[in-house]
């Protein structure tokens, strides 16, 4: 009597299925493995962020304006715009200040530039009338920094098309993951319950400890 045909059929099937889902998952964890890691440090610094102390250091400069700028800032705007590309080089050159590409709000008086930035916070004030600048930064250090790019706070457009990205691939990571347990689940007879002790604990410390 001849084999069934579709025994082989069939074992080719799951052997197809099961090479794609270990290529799909060793490459999406090759891809997450930097940005897990980074996350995962994070996590443990942001929930003990009250006990990790931390001196801001604190940078101040004050100058002037050159008097051949001050025309730019005495042209009429209405709401935020940046400051002129001459004003921007000389404040990077002069002060090391990067001021460009930020928008700033222009009043009657003043000009006054937000520049905060993760880890640490800015700002720059420029008078209208005798160009007298003033510059304040605050660099809350290293762990901050991280912790600012764990939240995405003030990271631009950029860093938060990667935070996307990366949550797509550790999805593609964990769903992948969860398939090859589910092929192999006849092998290891712990691999549900398992699975569901990682649902159990944070459900019960959920409903138990946070109201």
């Amino acid at each position: 009597m001849s084999a069934s045909p579709t025994a082989p059929s069939n074992r080719q099937q799951r052997g197809y299925w099961l090479r794609t889902l270990h290529q799909w998952h060793w490459i999406s964890a090759a891809v997450c493995l930097i940005g897990t890691l980074l996350f995962a440090v994070t996590g443990i610094t942001l929930n003990h962020a009250g006990q990790i102390e931390a001196k801001p250091t604190v940078v101040h400069i004050q100058g002037t304006l050159p008097p051949a700028m001050l025309s730019s800032l005495t042209t009429p705007r209405e709401g935020n715009a940046p400051l002129p590309a001459p004003v921007t080089a000389w404040l990077l050159k002069q002060h090391g200040i990067n001021a460009a590409q930020r928008d700033a709000e222009w009043s009657e008086d003043e000009v006054y530039l937000s520049m905060p930035g993760p880890g640490r916070d800015a700002w720059l004030s420029i008078q209208k009338e005798d160009g007298a600048l003033e510059y304040e930064r605050s660099d809350r250090g290293t762990i901050a920094f991280l912790n600012d790019l764990h939240k995405g706070r003030n990271t631009g457009a950029a860093w938060s098309w990667f935070i996307d990205l990366f949550a797509i691939a550790c999805v593609v990571f964990t769903v992948s993951g969860l398939f090859l347990l589910w092929l192999h689940a006849r092998q290891r007879r712990s691999t549900w319950p398992l699975v569901g002790l990682g649902l159990l604990i944070p459900l019960l410390l959920v409903l138990l400890f946070i109201h």
